[in-house]
């Protein structure tokens, strides 16, 4: 039986169940795992875990800047918040959601039967539990939690008392699980696609994914170098960053954003092949210019790498440093640019169907560029000067990360989702949360632009009387925006519990091989590892 089965032999064999024989018991189905669809749900789980404890740290920023003057917390604490916060979402929250989209997309979108390394895959996500228990215990500990930023600055940051050994080691476990997760990705890909399938025929969601993959081991490393070397700056009397022993901290700066940087990509990416896997489902037309798109995602990718100090225009670099990293960073608008052409393009004339996926990507592609306007405005040096440090910031990386890269992993849970469960959401369901979310995440972030324009600076929890209504406003969509991922999770829930039973091929305009696969999707797919059908391929035989 070659691998382009009809749906009935399918079915007919997982009727019997000896085709797909789940392993019993917690320890053996979840602990040992080494099925990357167990894996994905493991890393989607964790990650929603973590979204949630992140947000609720949003909550506490957010309630105590509704009001000007100390309210509720701290200001240490506060401090300590929004340092948890962002090291929560990024690290903890939308990396690992989009490698447990990869693990269970990747082998299914490519033909293979799961990914290259099984068994890392398993200790990659394993590790995650335990480091993310490290860094939250520090909460608890004399001197409390990291309170430094998320960027980790010298000399702020080795004024915490226990929690910087803590911070470090988290921070290196998360690495190593990067790095073994993007290893096992490029291997996969690179190996074990079906014969047939040359790198052009492959999904944009793989190819954003295979790009992601070297981003993160070219720059992991060097996360790991700068906090080693915050490291024994604390403990063994080094001075690397230390100006009176003859180091400089803006050398850490330079370390830290040169991974900084690439890494808000690595977030991003992946959302870019979210989206332009539902974009063409729901207007029922292949992807536009699909050969101009994986070009414009590497090419993104490597100027990702020649901009890191853009975030550093205000430490007192030369004119000409400042002039190449403008220059550069207004560069990367171009191919960010090609890509919201194509989306628009695909659109275009299609017969459009708005399902909550769609709705998702839509608000996506609007929003995201919004964060990229501004990112532009902040890449002109002269005018960075006023913006730096200031909510406006905030704004900017807000609309890329939440709208974006939030909204890309939420719309690809909407997808696929009646591909991993079996059933269907509830679509209403599905409307009201997209709905509640992009109101409020709009209420909640848009205001923050005219905070930062007036001068508001960011990371402090008290602020001028000027600025108290667009804080309430801001704080008010906050909260509404944190009860909407509140019910997003029971829609999931409710849809993973049982409803209206998935077809094969979910959606109507739907095309890749995972829509080969019965929903839900059986323990073991691709067995037989043989040629594929093309023109079931996500993007055809175009190329």
């Amino acid at each position: 039986m070659s691998q382009d089965i009809t749906h009935d032999d399918v079915s007919h064999g997982h009727d019997h169940h000896d085709h797909d024989h789940k392993p019993k018991g917690f320890v053996k189905r979840w602990l040992m795992t080494t099925n990357h669809k167990d894996i994905g749900t493991l890393y989607l789980i964790f990650a929603f875990a973590m979204f949630i404890i992140g947000g609720a740290m949003a909550m506490i920023i957010r309630l105590e800047l509704f009001q000007p003057g100390l309210q509720f917390v701290e200001p240490d604490f506060f401090n300590q918040m929004t340092t948890m916060h962002a090291l929560i979402m990024v690290f903890g929250a939308v990396m690992p959601a989009f490698v447990g989209l990869a693990n269970w997309m990747i082998p299914l979108m490519i033909g293979a039967p799961d990914m290259a390394l099984p068994r890392m895959n398993n200790w990659s996500f394993w590790i995650l539990p335990f480091a993310f228990t490290m860094l939250l215990s520090t909460l608890f500990m004399d001197g409390g939690a990291p309170a430094g930023g998320w960027t980790m600055y010298p000399p702020l940051v080795l004024q915490g008392g226990h929690n910087v050994g803590y911070l470090v080691f988290a921070v290196h476990m998360m690495g190593i699980s990067s790095i073994m997760g993007a290893i096992n990705v490029i291997a996969t890909i690179m190996n074990m696609r079906a014969p047939n399938v040359g790198y052009l025929n492959m999904p944009l969601f793989v190819w954003t994914w295979l790009i992601t993959a070297f981003l993160l081991i070219a720059v992991m490393p060097v996360l790991a170098g700068a906090v080693t070397m915050l490291l024994t700056d604390r403990y063994f009397d080094t001075s690397f960053f230390n100006a009176a022993g003859g180091g400089d901290p803006v050398l850490f700066q330079h370390i830290f954003w040169f991974f900084g940087h690439p890494e808000v990509y690595i977030m991003i990416l992946p959302a870019f092949g979210v989206v332009s896997e539902i974009i063409p489902t729901f207007a029922r037309k292949p992807l536009f210019g699909y050969v101009s798109m994986v070009y414009a995602t590497a090419a993104i990718a490597f100027l990702s790498f020649i901009v890191w100090a853009h975030h550093m225009f205000s430490v007192g670099m030369p004119l000409g440093g400042e002039l190449y990293f403008m220059y550069a960073t207004m560069m990367i608008a171009v191919p960010t640019g090609v890509k919201i052409f194509n989306w628009v393009a695909t659109m275009w004339k299609g017969s459009m169907t708005f399902e909550t996926p769609m709705l998702f990507s839509l608000a996506f592609v609007i929003l995201f560029t919004i964060g990229g306007f501004s990112g532009v405005m902040m890449a002109l040096a002269p005018v960075d000067l006023q913006y730096h440090d200031t909510y406006f910031i905030v704004a900017h990386f807000h609309y890329v990360l939440v709208t974006g890269a939030v909204f890309g992993i939420i719309a690809g849970v909407y997808y696929w989702l009646p591909k991993w469960s079996g059933y269907m959401y509830s679509e209403r369901m599905g409307k009201i949360h997209f709905w509640w979310s992009t109101i409020s995440v709009n209420v909640l972030f848009f205001p923050q632009h005219f905070l930062g324009l007036a001068g508001m600076p960011r990371r402090i929890p008290d602020y001028s009387t000027q600025f108290a209504e667009f804080n309430m406003w801001s704080s008010i969509g906050g909260f509404a925006f944190g009860l909407a991922q509140v019910y997003f999770i029971y829609v999931v829930w409710k849809s993973v519990r049982g409803g209206k039973k998935a077809t094969a091929q979910v959606w109507d305009g739907a095309k890749g091989l995972e829509w080969t696969v019965p929903s839900p999707a059986p323990h073991h797919t691709f067995e037989e590892f043989g040629p594929v059908d093309l023109d079931k391929m996500a993007h055809g035989k175009v190329h």
